[in-house]
Order: C-alpha cells, then structure tokens, then sequence
C-alpha cells in the first residue's frame, strides 16, 4: 500500500524562489568594491569564513551577509576601507532585500494542483523579516495552511514544529533543494523528502558526502512532483 500524508512541507528560498544568484551577485559587487586594495581572489574564501563565524549571532539572511561583507571588507583592506565605500556595501544590502521575486519555473503550477488534495505547509529559516518580505511578494501565500520561520533545520527543530501543529513525521513530506537542512534531519525525524537539486547552492549548504542512506527521493525539477506525489502516496487532509 502506498503510505499516507496529509502534510507537504516546502523550503523556501531556491526551491520556490531564485535566491542564492543574488548572493552571489552581491559577492561580485563587493570584489569591485575592494579590487583597489586585494587581489579579489581572496574573497570568496574571506567572506565563507567570516559568514561562517556570524552565523550563530545573526543567522541567516540578507542581514546578516550584509554585516559579513563590511566586516570581511575592514579586515581584508586592514582598515583602510572609506566609509563612502562602506556605505556602497551597506546599498548592495539594501538592494537585494528589494530584488524582485522570482519563482522557479513550474512552481505555481505544482502549488496549484497539490493543494487540491493535500494541505501545504511553508518551512523556511532566515530573518524574520526578510523571509516574510518574501513570502509576501512570492504571490504564493494562499497556498499554504501553516507557514514557519525558523532559524535553523535540525532535528530538533523539526520535531519542534511537528508538535506544535500535531503533525507525525511519517505523514509528512518534505520538498527542497538543500541536502543538509531539507533532507537528511527530516529523513532522521522519520519524515519523507523529496530533494529537488538547485543549479545554484550556497556554499553552507553543501555537504562534504553524499547522504549514505537513500531514504528520499530526488527529482529534476519541481514541475514533476504532482504527478511524483500522486504515483507514490496516498493524500488526505489533516
């Protein structure tokens, strides 16, 4: 028989959305910024360092990259970084909290036709703020009965959301982009997931190996995951 759920969960950023192409865009912005004083081949390394110290005082975010690219920009200039070139970065921030949103493609689709059998739920980590800017001007807030902002995914956290909404894992699934946060502590908690690769990943997203255990499925793209869904559950409605 085919296992039953009730609940898909999405990720947010890169599995609905594009989002880590601006991240990057920003981190070449920066190296015009500094080209004056480095060679800019040492900043992608600076900056993952410096990011990966920030990430347990400010999270993850636009925010929190922003205040990572100044601090990287005052160690890698030894100080001598102007305060008009700090306030350049200050506005590559600024900017990419109002870039545009922009689904990846078969996304709407997908939303549309599952959430005719089955309710849809929306977890994500980052700033407050910044994922509920998100969110907002995705258009794709109707979709999804539950809608959690964490700030980070482990099992712990999982598990967190699971009891407050009455949720058993083994009737959820899970759908993202991100092995290390969307699939391997789900797998763990005894949730079902779906990883659906990015052309683009965040560097603090890779992992050093693959999972060991292939207790989820991958597809190509989002666009196959109705019919995915269909041929591999069965679906009702908490």
């Amino acid at each position: 028989m085919k296992p039953e759920i009730d609940i898909i969960a999405f990720d947010a950023d890169d599995t609905l959305w594009v989002n880590e192409p601006f991240y990057q865009d920003a981190e070449r912005k920066l190296e015009e910024v500094l080209r004056r004083y480095i060679d800019v081949e040492q900043i992608t390394e600076d900056l993952y360092e410096v990011e990966s110290k920030n990430l347990s005082l400010f999270g993850y975010g636009t925010k929190g990259f922003t205040i990572s690219m100044i601090e990287t920009a005052i160690e890698l200039s030894v100080g001598k970084i102007t305060a008009g070139e700090i306030q350049e970065i200050i506005e590559i921030g600024k900017r990419m909290m109002q870039n545009p949103i922009e689904l990846l493609p078969g996304v709407r689709r997908a939303l549309t036709e599952l959430d005719q059998n089955v309710d849809l739920m929306l977890l994500t980590k980052g700033d407050l703020f910044d994922q509920e800017s998100k969110i907002a001007r995705s258009g794709l807030s109707h979709f999804f009965k539950y809608v959690e902002i964490v700030s980070e995914k482990d099992e712990p956290t999982y598990l967190g959301v699971f009891d407050k909404y009455h949720i058993k894992p083994a009737r959820l699934l899970m759908v993202g982009n991100s092995l290390k946060s969307d699939i391997l502590p789900i797998v763990g908690v005894g949730a079902h997931a779906v990883h659906i690769p990015c052309e683009t990943t965040w560097v603090h997203e890779k992992m050093a190996e693959p999972l060991s255990r292939k207790q989820h499925f991958e597809l190509g793209e989002i666009g196959e995951l109705p019919r995915f869904v269909e041929e591999t559950y069965q679906l009702e409605r908490a």
